[in-house]
């Protein structure tokens, strides 16, 4: 039988966020029934309300949230590794293991990933597109079994659930895609929710020096909370420059471009050492492009990588940032600067919008 849950929905292209009343179905054959306990208020769900994502106006009406952790309800048929009851962080990469890319054993880039089979509805039975697979502004959602990763339960759903996307976004982009190692020194730009976990990992990682750009003066002193070294304020500093000076005039062996416009990329690019890497991990607007100097894409080397979801395997990757945070070592909590009612989403997307919060988080 279908549950009616209240659910927050994006009907039409710029139009406000509403909360209204949907229905869930018990799951099915490889499904799982998740009761939702926190979920994180991303950039990608404004994405998806704006019309940037997931099929344009063709998509809506769209179930927004994704970045969420929450308590597995029910199983469907041939689910063996989860149980009702499990503590999960849902994940928007479920790899299916035959893909192209599965069967070179490199899941992580997973072309076909798995997501639940039936869809939640509104109630006069209009199919809902659920953001990112997930759809997690809820009170239940359903998911392919896949997506729902078993953590320790010792963690607080609203810490955890952020690991479902932003943090790993920047903590895999620096460990992951970018390779940062003992001894690097890396700059990360853009300190928001991604820059600051790529920053956190950077520094666990054992970067010798670990460079914060931002135009914001506040969010240059949370990034060293989590563990930046040195900040520039790109405002009224040449970043360039100011990275180099900070890197004995070579550059940076790792930047990570974590904004996503033209302007940034291309500082970034320029502020790498030769044979460094840039890693973008912000995500662009789809009609931006970007001009770079073929001569110095050649003389320089290294690499320009595109980082997809931190290129992370969730279930070999959220348990670790748990045990890491459990740990002590990784302060999910630093992340969450408000909690909310799940009718407050469109006011958290403002206030994101501005700047002024690392991450709302819902808490059902």
């Amino acid at each position: 039988m279908p549950h009616e849950v209240r659910a927050v929905i994006a009907m039409k292209k710029d139009a406000p966020a509403e909360v209204q009343t949907i229905l869930v179905p018990d799951p099915g054959p490889g499904e799982v029934l998740v009761s939702i306990q926190a979920c994180g208020v991303c950039h990608t769900d404004l994405h998806y309300r704006e019309g940037a994502v997931g099929g344009s106006i063709d998509g809506f009406p769209f179930l927004l949230g994704h970045e969420a952790a929450g308590i597995v309800e029910q199983t469907g048929p041939g689910v063996t590794d989860l149980r009702p009851g499990d503590f999960v962080v849902l994940a928007w990469r479920a790899p299916c293991g035959s893909c192209r890319s599965c069967r070179k054993g490199r899941p992580w880039y997973c072309f076909d990933s798995r997501n639940a089979r039936q869809p939640m509805t509104l109630l006069d039975g209009t199919p809902l597109t659920p953001a990112l697979g997930i759809g997690a502004f809820a009170d239940r959602t359903l998911v392919d079994a896949g997506q729902a990763v078993k953590v320790d339960p010792a963690a607080r759903p609203e810490a955890a659930g952020l690991i479902g996307c932003g943090v790993m976004a920047g903590w895999g982009a620096a460990v992951h895609t970018g390779g940062v190692s003992y001894g690097d020194t890396v700059a990360v730009i853009g300190c928001g929710g991604v820059g600051n976990a790529a920053i956190a990992a950077a520094s666990l990682a054992g970067a010798r020096r670990v460079i914060a750009v931002d135009i914001d003066d506040n969010k240059l002193d949370v990034a060293t909370q989590f563990g930046a070294t040195h900040s520039v304020n790109s405002r009224g500093t040449d970043p360039v420059e100011a990275v180099r000076r900070l890197t004995d005039g070579h550059g940076a062996d790792v930047v990570i471009e974590a904004v996503g416009r033209p302007e940034t990329y291309l500082q970034g690019f320029a502020m790498r050492d030769l044979a460094g890497v840039l890693v973008q991990a912000g995500v662009p607007a789809p009609d931006v492009t970007i001009e770079l100097p073929f001569q110095e894409l050649f003389s320089r080397g290294g690499a320009l990588k595109s980082s997809w979801y931190g290129d992370c395997l969730p279930s070999r990757d959220f348990p670790v940032l748990i045990d890491l945070y459990l740990s002590g070592k990784l302060d999910l909590g630093a992340f969450v600067t408000e909690t909310i009612a799940l009718d407050e989403v469109e006011v958290a997307f403002e206030r994101m919008q501005r700047g002024k919060v690392l991450r709302s988080v819902v808490v059902l």
